[in-house]
């Protein structure tokens, strides 16, 4: 049976049932704006990664701003996306598996599809999949640049991985993907300035092989909210994946941001209730494990002094409350900046969009859930 609503158009924040996620409109807003001057001019590509929202909405909204598409990681978020009118949309990820790659070569038909590629393989098996539906697919070699995650090394193994592509009649090679995605959260400005470089100097290298191997090499594509102002002014990079801009999260705040970066705001929210005071230095809220995640930490207590967000089971947050700070009451509703956005939002269905302490729309999260 379909569950009571938490939230209706024009109630006080205060009203919304709990757990509750809660994007703060001014704040969301301002982000966008910001990434789309702090990209103004430099002839790097916007590409904003949908995975931090997994919402048509949020993604409509950044393609207005100047986004060229929006990156994803599932077939499913992807199909989701494309469903809810966004018509360019590139899977950073490897996709195997004959019914994934299936759908992903009839998506083709919705809409502009690339994919990743780091294997010889699995680039056969896309060709196959895109010669079944009579589509042509788009491909990027996916280049370890120092994550050492998914991604062939640098240099000879990428060309001749690019070569195989581009022999093949149903694919295309679009490029390479060169996403160092343990950058993002080194907490020095210096650290990952070096990391970024070296990543930088690995795509060149490799795009200038492929070139000389008379390759058209289209496309460099990656970074992320911690770095993209590096991979943009580095000559190499001419498209960038940013995601977590648009909510920030407790991890990233954590960065040391250089001088002249972005400050980008919180604009995500749990909403939860104070169920519990049983003791002095103690409290209890609704907005456990199935509220937000915890993978990056647990989540802050915002603008409350003196609270700390110490354990989480599945149903309960513990609060510490420390001496001569302001004790939550029964009943009290209070704000969580959740440690990391991403997997928060796919805990929920949908968001609460709050403008000025109203709620002003309920936007679903086009693709919760899609992680097939």
């Amino acid at each position: 049976m379909p569950l009571s609503p938490h939230a209706s158009i024009g109630i006080a924040l205060d009203e919304v049932d709990t757990p509750a996620l809660v994007l703060d409109m001014d704040a969301l807003e301002r982000n966008l704006l910001r990434m789309a001057d702090a990209v103004k001019g430099s002839g790097v590509r916007l590409r904003p990664h949908a995975k931090s929202h997994k919402c048509a909405e949020i993604a409509r909204r950044q393609i207005a701003a100047g986004a060229v598409g929006v990156c994803c990681q599932k077939v499913s978020e992807a199909e989701a996306l494309a469903q809810g009118g966004v018509a360019d949309v590139l899977v950073t990820n490897e996709i195997v598996g004959k019914q994934k790659l299936a759908r992903l070569a009839r998506l083709v038909r919705e809409a502009k599809v690339g994919v990743l590629a780091d294997d010889a393989a699995n680039v056969a098996d896309l060709d196959a999949a895109a010669r079944a539906e009579g589509v042509r697919l788009d491909v990027l070699v996916e280049v370890n640049v120092g994550a050492d995650r998914c991604g062939i090394e640098p240099g000879e193994p990428a060309l001749a991985l690019a070569r195989r592509i581009a022999a093949l009649g149903n694919l295309r090679f679009a490029g390479l993907h060169a996403y160092h995605g343990s950058a993002q959260h080194l907490r020095g400005a210096e650290e990952r300035r070096a990391a970024i470089a070296a990543a930088s100097e690995k795509a060149h290298v490799t795009k200038a092989l492929i070139e000389r191997a008379g390759i058209a090499c289209e496309t460099v594509t990656g970074a992320g909210t911690g770095t993209f102002l590096l991979e943009s002014s580095s000559r190499v990079f001419n498209e960038i994946q940013p995601g977590s801009y648009v909510f920030m999260d407790a991890d990233y705040n954590r960065n040391v941001w250089e001088e002249g970066w972005p400050r980008f705001e919180q604009s995500l929210f749990v909403l939860a209730t104070v169920m519990s005071v049983p003791a002095s230095n103690r409290a209890v809220l609704d907005a456990g494990l199935k509220a937000s995640s915890v993978d990056s930490g647990m989540p802050l207590v915002h603008e409350r002094p003196g609270a700390e967000y110490v354990k989480a089971s599945d149903e309960h947050g513990i609060l510490k409350i420390a001496v001569g700070a302001k004790a939550p009451k029964l009943g009290e509703k209070l704000l969580l900046v959740p440690g990391h956005c991403d997997p928060t939002v796919n805990l929920y269905d949908s968001f609460v969009c709050v403008r000025r302490g109203k709620v002003e729309a309920l936007w679903p999260v086009t693709a919760r859930g899609a992680v097939w």
